[in-house]
């Protein structure tokens, strides 16, 4: 007979952790007497990060004794105490090998159905004051599992739990967590689990992502748990010596270089919307500047354009404007990058201001080099003429197509600028403009330009009507970071090398933020920790190799990993939270 052994709430509350805060309801504490079980929440519980729990689908979390037990026994303790996983309920008798997503349970007065696996999270390990628990878990096929709420009503520790249905398709606990998180990623078992109602509106979306995967083939990796991953792998490793075959001026202050293979191997042709990783040396004994430009002519093999906006006091772009001819070779990285055009028949919107148009544009060249006859849209904003690259460029590939739009916003026209020729209306592109345009609210966005663009017209969107995943965007520069539960009162500082002597390890160079030092293994244990205190954004959530967030693009060079991740990354990708560099290296962050 399956027993409920205790109800366990916790309020979120800010800990210590690594010199930082974090908000976390992971400390339970068990209760006595019955207590309420509400549709998102148990009286007296809460979560202090609703982004990875909580909510209808993770309204209880659950967790069994002999796990308990199996734990006590690997660490050789004996502390644990109810809630000590986090868990709402501490059960018996319901193991997660048993246990199938969509069985439904009566407890008390109450109904609950089974959603999903818990989601890995660096909390528990902080709650259990075991970094590698997150992987543990995953490894030890021991997660645990939500319920849902089906039927509101009291529970109290020592109820019964009555099964009152059984699950279809008969997939487990077990079985779930190990398709998404471990290698294997069989078919016929993620088709399956489609087919069950109850599981969880995530957990279906990355299912059937790593289902879509499966036909398409790729770089490996898992795209499911990473938009890192899922892509084609890259043309080449490291860098590659390119020749600039033409410099061409797209405005006063917007440039593009076309580059060329040095030798008889034919560039691979990028995605449309990729970018190029440059690697310059301005002075013979500084360390190289690396900057990453985005592709903007036609998608095709045979020769690259990178467009670049000469910015004041730019070490790149002065490098680039200044110093580099005709017939000069760069050292290039192979094309990057995941926001691409989708291959769909729905309609396309292309968003852009002022050097954002450059991806949009690589998309256009490629819709107008297929003939597509899909509805686009062109938005674009600058401030005016002097400033609007690719004007001509645009208004070509665009009267290709035989179903296209285009609108074009000058903020600050000159007189010389003609309305209704040169653009289209003065003012900022603004989020009234997806309704006045009658934009479709069926089409796949891609928004590309500077942070606060894309913050408020992604967000005019949403509201417009478009599907969250439907809207893509590119930001200039560093990625925004993710790092759950931290609360950081702090302003934010612009990348620097770390505090202290510096290392003598191999190079570190973080590509998006203009930044190289060399590795210090006496102080550091993962590229993720030597990325934190330089201040480079970072991306995580389970810090033991499990989730992927961390995953980004390794452009050149070795690591080794500590763990090993359970399933490993895309080909020419890494995992920062468990790496460390081998040789130099160059990251995309």
């Amino acid at each position: 007979m399956a027993k409920l052994l205790a109800v366990n709430v916790g309020l979120p509350k800010d800990v210590p952790w690594q010199g930082r805060t974090v908000h976390t309801g992971v400390w339970k504490h068990p209760v006595e007497g019955p207590r309420m079980v509400r549709r998102l929440n148990i009286d007296g519980d809460g979560q202090g990060d609703r982004a990875g729990h909580g909510g209808e689908q993770r309204a209880v979390f659950v967790y069994q004794i002999d796990s308990y037990h199996h734990w006590a026994e690997h660490f050789g303790r004996d502390d644990f105490v109810y809630g000590q996983f986090g868990e709402n309920f501490t059960v018996e008798g319901l193991p997660d090998d048993e246990v199938c997503i969509g069985d439904r349970y009566r407890i008390g007065t109450a109904e609950f159905e089974v959603t999903q696996p818990r989601v890995t999270c660096y909390r528990v390990g902080l709650r259990m004051d075991e970094p590698q628990m997150a992987a543990l878990l995953v490894s030890h096929r021991r997660p645990g599992f939500y319920y849902r709420v089906i039927t509101e009503g009291e529970v109290t520790a020592g109820d019964e739990i009555v099964k009152i249905a059984d699950g279809p398709e008969s997939i487990t606990v077990t079985e779930l967590d190990a398709m998404l998180y471990l290698p294997e990623h069989p078919r016929e078992k993620l088709a399956d689990a489609l087919r069950v109602p109850a599981l969880s509106p995530g957990w279906r979306t990355s299912l059937q992502t790593l289902l879509d995967q499966g036909e398409t083939g790729g770089a490996g990796g898992n795209p499911a748990l990473s938009g890192a991953a899922g892509g084609r792998p890259p043309g080449w490793s490291g860098f590659r010596p390119l020749r600039v075959a033409r410099i061409h001026d797209e405005s006063s202050r917007i440039f593009s270089l076309t580059l060329t293979s040095e030798d008889t191997d034919k560039l691979a042709a990028p995605l449309p919307g990729q970018f190029l990783t440059v690697k310059m040396h301005p002075a013979a004994e500084a360390p190289p500047l690396i900057r990453s430009y985005s592709l903007s002519g036609a998608p095709t093999g045979g020769e690259y354009r990178i467009t670049v906006k000469q910015e004041p006091h730019g070490a790149g772009s002065g490098y680039l404007r200044d110093r580099v001819s005709v017939g000069d070779t760069l050292e290039v990285a192979a094309p990057r990058g995941t926001f691409t055009l989708a291959s769909a028949e729905s309609p396309v919107l292309l968003v852009s201001a002022g050097v954002g148009a450059t991806p949009n544009l690589a998309m256009l060249h490629a819709l107008a080099e297929e003939r597509s006859e899909r509805e686009v849209w062109w938005l674009y904003g600058a401030r005016n003429g002097l400033e609007h690259p690719f004007a001509e460029e645009a208004r070509s590939l665009l009267a290709r197509l035989p179903n296209s739009h285009g609108r074009v916003y000058y903020s600050a026209p000159r007189d010389e600028d003609r309305a209704g020729v040169d653009y289209d209306e003065a003012g900022h592109l603004s989020t009234k403009s997806y309704g006045s345009l009658g934009v479709p609210k069926t089409a796949e966005a891609y928004l590309c330009g500077p942070p606060a663009f894309l913050t408020d017209l992604s967000a005019a969107l949403a509201d417009y009507g478009l599907a969250p995943d439907r809207i893509r965007s590119e930001v200039f520069g560093s990625q925004s970071a993710i790092n759950p539960g931290v609360i950081d009162n702090k302003p934010a500082e612009p990348p620097h090398p770390p505090p202290g002597k510096p290392g003598t390890g191999p190079s570190v160079s973080f590509a998006r933020s203009g930044l190289n030092v060399n590795w210090d293994p006496e102080k550091y244990t993962s590229l993720l920790e030597l990325a934190e205190a330089c201040a480079v954004p970072t991306q995580w959530s389970c810090r033991t190799g499990i989730c992927h967030t961390c995953e980004i693009g390794l452009l050149s060079g070795t690591l080794a990993y500590s763990p090993e991740p359970v399933d490993p990354p895309a080909e020419g990708n890494a995992l920062t939270c468990c790496s460390t560099p081998e040789e130099d290296i160059v990251l995309d962050m």
